[in-house]
């Protein structure tokens, strides 16, 4: 550590100023005194001040350091030297084992993107697929340190292809549902066009009928499109509209009825005040009520019930008595076009969308939803919604 030159120049100023104020015949002891104190000061003033904390051991970080840096990362991070795995956070040891420490990257990864990636001298990135399971799907990114080590760090990406097959899925089936009554609408037309002079009248009205009845399945479709579009926007929006649900059941479910009204059993065990969007809760009533009706005996009764669960919660039930579904397609029936009878549920008009539609509905109302059904009696679907006062 090297010391910055004593001022001797100043302190011989300081004897100097000492032996006059002796020879003008002040006190010895005071000024001999001051001297030293003054001597101190010029040696402090001469010394090299410490080093800053940054500065007293070598720059870099250990690997101690590095461990602790990558523990609790949301991310897989492997830290490599030689190519054998001396760090592996929390989350690499959850993905691939604890057993890595020590072994080679390459077998510890076992994919051969990622062992052309870490056995070439660059840096970079690789996409490997079914690192722990079958359809994971994982971005690899490589950096190299100086020492011979190295950085692997892995980025799920699974959910993003998740989501961009549910979009192409849906673009499909979405396509197909639009294609399938235009093409019968068009078909008729052209029909109707080549033989327009000798047409049957009775048969003319018949193809008309169709035609008017494809175009309105065309439009229910596109309604029902986009009112999904609108919910699926506004999921993250709680609704803050406090509504009274006995009410407002009632008066959709025996709307969407229409003439069936007489077929429909409800009650609701109380007043229950909901915070929620009063559109969208209609919507929820008028999907589940109707599909009991097309899809439940033609002469049955659909029950309608709204009843507490707890102090917190109440519970809207919509149940039929018809043939039931199989217990295979229930996990599946809230999927976008599912359908259990493809023939049966274009002719009574459904779109595919009724609950999917509801899922989200209640997904947006910060309730649940669950379908109960058994083979010859009928189906029961359940929605659980906060009271108001729950929320706050």
């Amino acid at each position: 550590m090297s010391e910055r030159p004593f001022p001797w120049s100043a302190f011989a100023l300081a004897i100097a100023t000492a032996i006059g104020l002796m020879a003008l015949g002040l006190p010895t002891l005071p000024i001999v005194l001051m001297l030293l104190v003054w001597a101190g000061s010029l040696w402090l003033v001469g010394s090299t001040p410490p080093p800053p904390e940054q500065e007293k051991g070598k720059s870099g970080i250990s690997r101690d350091t590095m461990g602790d840096l990558f523990e609790h990362s949301e991310a897989p991070v492997i830290v490599t030297e030689n190519a054998r795995v001396i760090i592996a956070n929390l989350a690499a040891r959850r993905l691939l084992g604890a057993h890595i420490l020590g072994q080679d990257v390459r077998m510890a990864l076992r994919q051969p993107e990622a062992v052309r990636l870490l056995e070439g001298n660059e840096d970079g990135a690789a996409v490997i697929r079914g690192l722990s399971r079958r359809r994971d799907i994982w971005r690899l990114n490589h950096k190299k340190l100086d020492g011979g080590m190295a950085i692997v760090e892995l980025v799920n990406k699974t959910a993003e292809a998740d989501i961009s097959r549910a979009h192409t899925d849906f673009v499909a089936n979405a396509s197909h549902e639009l294609r399938t009554p235009l093409s019968s609408i068009l078909g008729y037309v052209e029909t109707l066009r080549e033989d327009v002079n000798d047409f049957d009248p009775k048969m003319g009205d018949k193809f008309l009928a169709t035609i008017q009845r494809e175009g309105q399945r065309l439009q229910q479709l596109i309604s029902d499109l986009m009112s999904l579009s609108r919910i699926e926007a506004e999921k993250h929006d709680l609704p803050d509209t406090t509504l009274e649900l006995g009410a407002l059941m009632d008066r959709a479910a025996r709307d969407v009825a229409g003439d069936r009204v007489e077929r429909l059993d409800i009650e609701a065990h109380g007043e229950f005040h909901v915070c929620g969007d009063e559109q969208q809760l209609e919507q929820l009533v008028r999907n589940l009520v109707d599909n009991a009706l097309k899809y439940g005996a033609a002469d049955e009764q659909v029950t309608v019930r709204l009843q507490p669960r707890g102090d917190k919660r109440v519970m809207l039930s919509v149940q039929d008595r018809g043939g039931g579904i199989a217990p295979e397609h229930l996990p599946h029936l809230t999927r976008r076009f599912y359908r259990t009878d493809p023939g049966r549920s274009r002719a009574s008009g459904g779109t595919g969308l009724g609950l999917a539609i509801v899922k989200h509905i209640v997904e947006r109302h910060r309730g649940k939803l669950a379908i109960d059904s058994v083979l010859g009696e009928g189906t029961r679907i359940k929605v659980t919604l906060p009271l108001a006062q729950a929320e706050l």
